[in-house]
């Protein structure tokens, strides 16, 4: 694990300094999962994984956000804040649908309380699958977001 999850790493910095010239910065929007997405996203900075030396940086404001990382099934109570997010997030936005819940609704697809995933509020750009998704999963999502941020720079050209 350690010597894939470095080149993984690598990989990743490499590519968000070619993208950025800086660290990929990420607003991680929980709106309304169980949890477990949340210590997945957590275990990305701890010890083990560290994800910042990979250039990678959770922010708090979505105003500094390149990309916005949304966990769950989007509850009715989440649905403005979550737009609200959205809307603060700079252009162009960038959204990734993390874990099943936020790709599908999950186990709460048939809830009155939840929508079907984020996407049937936002556009969603990168789909991270699990339940929850590793960290490895997390990092593979984060560099398929970085592949399609360099698309539209490359196409704005």
């Amino acid at each position: 694990m350690d010597q894939d999850l470095e080149s993984m790493g690598e990989a990743l910095r490499e590519r968000a300094m070619k993208v950025f010239g800086r660290s990929f910065a990420i607003r991680e929007v929980d709106a309304g999962s169980c949890n477990a997405c949340e210590v997945e996203v957590n275990s990305l900075t701890n010890s083990v994984y560290d994800i910042e030396r990979f250039g990678i940086h959770i922010v708090a404001s979505p105003r500094h956000a390149d990309a916005l990382l949304v966990t769950g099934p989007v509850t009715r109570n989440m649905e403005v804040p979550l737009l609200k997010t959205y809307e603060a997030a700079p252009s162009p936005r960038m959204v990734i649908a993390m874990g099943a819940c936020a790709i599908s609704g999950g186990i709460f697809k048939d809830c009155y309380a939840c929508h079907r995933g984020v996407s049937d509020l936002l556009p969603v750009d990168v789909l991270i699958p699990g339940c929850p998704p590793r960290p490895q999963a997390v990092i593979h999502g984060l560099m398929a977001a970085l592949g399609k941020i360099e698309e539209r720079k490359f196409k704005r050209r």
